[in-house]
């Protein structure tokens, strides 16, 4: 023990370096330093990551060009592929990667589109349509007619036109029933969750910011705490290197090194590991897998609310890339509702108005009642009774997910650019080096230290 405090004597005198000994006040300094600056570094890695939703920054002459021989880490900086300088939050920039890597990794191990549209009670959403579109039968049935054989349907009795009508009203739950069974049936074919997800994290960045923030606030509040609890950690070493050898490019070149390790380490802590495991008797495993169940309630919402909605489904059906097929789908299943709604009347009716013009009339009200059938998936107060069965779904095979699955959903996206916040916190430790050195030595504040 004597031999130890007379090597620290020494040290701490100038006596083994053969300098002028430690600067005590500059020694305790620098952990509080990087404490700070890890704070900063953290605090400044998150804005960079979620912020600003849109880029912000010029354009460069020439840039654009350039970007195309430069190594591809830097071309990965959001704006550089496309010849501008600025920034836009990492996350928001990889909305549709993280869309796409939410449909591989996660959503399509949670159901197939069959398992969702099942959720969704098909029957329910049949009775829907039946109730939303009846009131509105007469007035169709109405303005194809006169619209295709206006001198027919006026000469028509009351009675008889009101039979029409009845006939199709009553002829309308078994139709419906077979379209939304129809949809059922096909509905792999019509529905692909990927593009639907991936355009709409692409159209919504900030919903992916949000899908963060909801699920992971508390571990992104740990990694800025931590900053502070790494960097000041880290700073004792520094500090004795730094009065060791007193060589003023040590401090600046040490910070590159405590920036970096900050927010490596940080991401390490939300992350890993992701299975449970005990290093030197204590267990361990990444902060954000310790509440999987309690992620997945949050993250079942976002999806079941914004992503995977009745509205969005609809939507998809009828103006997505296999739109034409799904109106087809449902025009072809009205054609014999029609038939049996003439009934009887079906042969004279071909007789009194020919045949080309009958086929017509039903081709018409088959196209006219596609709309019409579609349109009560979009109505918000009905999906959003329905998303809590998806939201069920979702939130049970989310607590499902292996450890790893489940921290894919929110890190894959961001994985290959986490190097941009790693280099933010090494050229923020630099700086944080220098203006220790013009404190502490190169007397910036006149007096200062005392």
């Amino acid at each position: 023990m004597d031999a130890v405090l007379q090597w620290f004597e020494d040290w701490a005198s100038g006596e083994l370096t053969g300098t002028h000994g430690v600067d005590w006040f500059a020694f305790i300094s620098i952990p509080f330093f990087t404490g700070i600056i890890g704070w900063l570094i953290n605090w400044s890695g998150l804005w960079m990551l979620f912020s600003p939703i849109k880029f912000y920054g010029f354009k460069v002459p020439g840039l654009r060009e350039v970007a195309t021989v430069v190594p591809r880490k830097l071309q990965e900086v959001p704006g550089i592929p496309f010849g501008r300088v600025g920034w836009q939050g990492i996350v928001p920039a990889r909305a549709a990667k993280m869309g796409s890597i939410a449909v591989d990794k996660v959503i399509a191990k949670l159901g197939t589109p069959a398992e969702f549209y099942a959720q969704l009670e098909p029957e329910e959403i049949a009775a829907h349509i039946v109730r939303v579109f009846e009131p509105d039968l007469p007035q169709m049935v109405d303005e194809i007619m006169m619209r295709e054989h206006p001198r027919l349907w006026r000469d028509l009795p009351p009675a008889v036109k009101q039979g029409v009508i009845s006939r199709v009203q009553a002829q309308l739950p078994a139709v419906v029933t077979t379209i939304t069974d129809e949809i059922g049936v096909h509905i792999n074919q019509l529905l692909d969750p990927k593009i639907m997800v991936i355009d709409h994290f692409r159209k919504n960045p900030e919903l992916v910011v949000r899908v963060f923030r909801d699920v992971g606030q508390r571990e992104l509040n740990l990694m800025v705490l931590f900053g502070f609890i790494f960097g000041f950690l880290l700073g004792i070493p520094v500090a004795i290197v730094d009065q060791t050898w007193h060589i003023w490019w040590l401090l600046p070149l040490l910070g590159v090194i405590v920036g970096w390790t900050t927010n490596a380490l940080g991401m390490w802590l939300i992350f890993e590991p992701p299975e449970p495991r005990r290093i030197l008797g204590i267990k361990v495993q990444g902060l954000f897998l310790r509440r999987q169940d309690e992620c997945a309630e949050v993250y079942a919402g976002i999806i079941a609310d914004d992503v995977i909605t009745l509205e969005r489904i609809g939507d998809f059906l009828m103006d997505g890339p296999r739109g034409d097929r799904t109106r087809q789908m449902i025009a072809t299943a009205m054609r014999p509702a029609i038939d049996k709604a003439a009934g009887p009347l079906r042969g004279a009716a071909k007789v009194m108005v020919g045949a080309e013009r009958f086929d017509r009339i039903r081709e018409s009200f088959a196209m006219e009642a596609v709309g019409r059938t579609i349109t009560p998936f979009r109505d918000p107060a009905f999906s959003k009774r329905q998303s809590e069965k998806i939201r069920v779904l979702i939130a049970r095979r989310t607590k499902e997910l292996p450890p790893k699955d489940f921290v894919e959903m929110m890190r894959s996206a961001i994985k290959e650019d986490e190097w941009m916040l790693y280099a933010h916190g090494a050229i923020m430790g630099a700086a944080g080096g220098i203006i220790h050195l013009g404190l502490f030595n190169w007397g910036w504040i006149p007096g200062f230290p005392p």
